[in-house]
């Protein structure tokens, strides 16, 4: 059976890159079709474009600018564009629009997105293809743009960079992690006719609970270099979050405290105030391990002994960061998620490393997808 070919408009925004991500990688059964924001310029592209799509996931759009007349205009400007050459194309497939809860409140962006989805309903009803409105959330997740997706990331960028936080207005906030949002696009692309859901929210918290707990993570990991509490599953997403916005490159690797006298040395390899699982490999001169990422694990390797390059690569992403670590002068290095690494023995003898990981080995669901960096 054909997999099933779709194309995301906003491929490079953060709902997208994660949408194209995780297609690639967990849902194979799809083909992705390749967009370029230049063909909302291009008619004949565009039609191209369209006559290759089995489903469309619009998502390309405007959240935030100076003026909220060219956020309106952004948007409505786009959904005409493509309503027109999908009437052209008679297109005969499944529409899926990402649009917000903001489309109840009296924002510019709110507004827009509900004119948006007005021009594609009337666009599938002169054509008759399927059409899906998706009312979501505040949703959060790893690379996010600060000061434009979410507040979430913004306050995590902040408390990093030592910027000064500023809460507007305490107010409780309906919470969505993206790889959810991504699983709600692509659980509705079967349906028929024309669709309104809304998409229900993962978590609510007030705006100050969650400021509270990032300046936790920033005091227990950034400035101790231990894990926090990670007690539930938003836990483990939002500290994913707040950690995707560190400068790996600048930050690590981190030495580890060395006690020395006549009997030798000591060091705590981690301090972790959640469960987890502590790991330790050999490795031959020459050899390297990994070539592989996670989406939601956390994971630190130790350097205890040996001479090692470990180096990694956001998915999608072309730049690599390489660190050298020694035995000699133990130390760390923690993989973000979504980011593919490899360690590799560079020295004359066996490499040692410590591995700790939050969660326990699970062979049927090992979260783990092969990339060479």
């Amino acid at each position: 059976m054909a997999n099933k070919k779709i194309g995301i408009t906003g491929h490079n925004g953060f709902l997208g890159f994660h949408l194209k991500n995780q297609i690639r990688y967990k849902f194979k059964e799809f083909e992705i079709i390749d967009f370029k924001r230049s063909f909302f310029d291009n008619e004949n592209g565009l039609s191209k474009f369209i006559d290759s799509c089995d489903i469309i996931v619009h998502l390309a759009g405007l959240n935030r600018h100076k003026s909220s007349e060219e956020i309106v205009k952004t948007n409505v400007q786009l959904a005409e564009t493509l309503g027109v050459s999908l009437i052209k194309n008679k297109f005969n497939g499944i529409l899926i629009f990402s649009s917000s809860t903001q489309e109840y409140e009296d924002t510019p962006y709110g507004k827009s997105k509900k004119k948006a989805a007005e021009i594609l309903i009337e666009a599938s009803k002169s054509v008759n293809f399927s059409f899906v409105q998706l009312i979501i959330p505040n949703i959060f997740g790893p690379f996010c743009k600060p000061y434009y997706n979410s507040f979430i990331t913004t306050f995590s960028h902040q408390l990093i960079v030592e910027e000064k936080t500023e809460i507007i207005q305490d107010i409780k906030v309906s919470l969505i992690y993206v790889e959810d949002v991504v699983r709600q696009i692509l659980n509705t692309v079967g349906l028929k006719g024309i669709n309104k859901i809304e998409v229900p929210h993962q978590t609510e918290r007030k705006v100050s609970e969650v400021l509270k707990q990032l300046n936790e993570f920033k005091k227990t990991y950034i400035e101790n270099g231990n894990f926090p509490k990670l007690e539930s599953l938003f836990d483990i997403q939002l500290f994913n979050t707040f950690r995707s916005e560190l400068n790996s490159k600048e930050f690590f690797p981190i030495p580890h405290k060395v006690n020395k006298d006549e009997r030798g040395f000591f060091s705590e390899l981690i301090r972790a105030y959640t469960k987890g699982q502590v790991s330790f490999s050999t490795t031959k001169p020459g050899v390297t391990r990994g070539n592989h990422f996670h989406t939601r694990k956390i994971e630190r390797f130790s350097v205890i002994q040996g001479d090692a390059m470990i180096a990694f690569r956001t998915i999608g992403n072309e730049d690599i960061i390489q660190f050298k670590l020694s035995g000699k002068e133990p130390s760390y290095v923690d993989i973000p998620v979504l980011t593919t690494h490899k360690i590799v023995n560079i020295g004359s003898e066996d490499l040692i490393t410590i591995f700790w990981i939050n969660e326990h080995y699970n062979p049927d669901d090992a979260d783990v997808y092969f990339e060479k960096v």
